[in-house]
This record gives C-alpha cells, structure tokens and sequence, in this order.
C-alpha cells in the first residue's frame, strides 16, 4: 500500500496549483517545477488524501491549507537553522517580510551556491526550490512567508501567517 502521508514538496505543488487558478495544466506544472507528470499525480493525490484539495484535483480547499500552513505546518515540516551558507533569502529575510522586519543579525536562506546572500542555513520545502523560485517570484513569496512560520519567532510567524492568509485569499478568489 502506497504511503499517503503528505511530503514537504506536496506544499510546493498546491501552492503552484493555487497561484497558476482554475486552468492549471499538468504539462504547466512539470514546466514550472522541474517534476515528472507522475510525481506530480503522487503529489496532488496527497493533497487530496489530506482534504487540502478535492479528490478530482479541480479545486483548492483554501480554508484547510491556510489552517495547515499558519498551524502546522512548523510541526510537520520543521526548519532549523544551520550553519552559514551562501543561498537565496527566506523568511523574514526576503520579501515580503524584509520590507517589515529588519534583523541584521538572523540572515537566513535557503542553500544555493548561486545565490546572493549568506546566512543560517534553512532547509527548503523542495530541493529545487532556490531554482525554481528565480522564476516564480508569487511561489517564492508564499514559500518565504511559510519559513517564516516555520522558523521565526512569535513576531515574524504572525505577521508572515497574516501575509500569507490574505495572498491565498487573493488567489482563491481566482479559483472562482
């Protein structure tokens, strides 16, 4: 029997499916995020398994992935910081946050020898996601916003839960 438990890259997908709106293609997805159709099949079955979506995959359950994301999100997939690296900005140290929160001292990113900054380490939700997010500025804005739950204090894991409440609101209102 196939394990349905949710994966970090799951996260990822819905998030793509969520932003992309009602028309969202499989071959757009494959396109946008580097996964195989059939990976991306697994991926959106689990969402639905989790009732973050339903079972034909036509529609987000945004109020169910907003509950996971701001709640458990830091339990399911927790980040913690490491060592300093050269990556690409997270949390409260990219936008939207850094336009609201200015800390010199917790810098933090997500690995990427390309990238232009250095900071603590946070493990990204997908490997490729440094990558990817160079593309896709609305992912990697939803996706800093999560790591700011995951990984921030009491301060930044509200302000980031608020942002991110009102841009899946936003996009839901799309999926309409």
């Amino acid at each position: 029997m196939e394990n349905k438990a949710l994966k970090s890259q799951d996260i990822v997908v819905i998030l793509q499916v969520l932003i992309t709106g009602k028309g969202w293609k499989y071959e757009q997805l494959e396109k946008d995020l580097g996964h195989s159709k059939s990976a991306l099949h697994r991926s959106l079955a689990r969402c639905a398994h989790a009732h973050l979506m339903n079972e034909n995959q036509t529609m987000v359950f945004t109020a169910a992935l907003t509950e996971f994301l701001v709640h458990g999100i830091q339990y399911a997939f927790p980040a913690h910081p490491g060592k300093i690296v050269r990556g690409v900005a997270t949390a409260h140290s990219a936008p939207p946050l850094n336009k609201t929160i200015v800390s010199e001292k917790d810098v933090y990113v997500w690995p990427y020898p390309k990238g232009d900054k250095r900071g603590q380490a946070i493990e990204p939700l997908h490997k490729l996601m440094p990558e990817i997010t160079q593309r896709h500025k609305e992912l990697y804005e939803m996706l800093t916003l999560i790591d700011a739950i995951r990984v921030g204090k009491a301060r930044e894991k509200n302000i980031g839960a608020e942002l991110l409440e009102e841009k899946i609101k936003s996009y839901a209102s799309q999926q309409q």
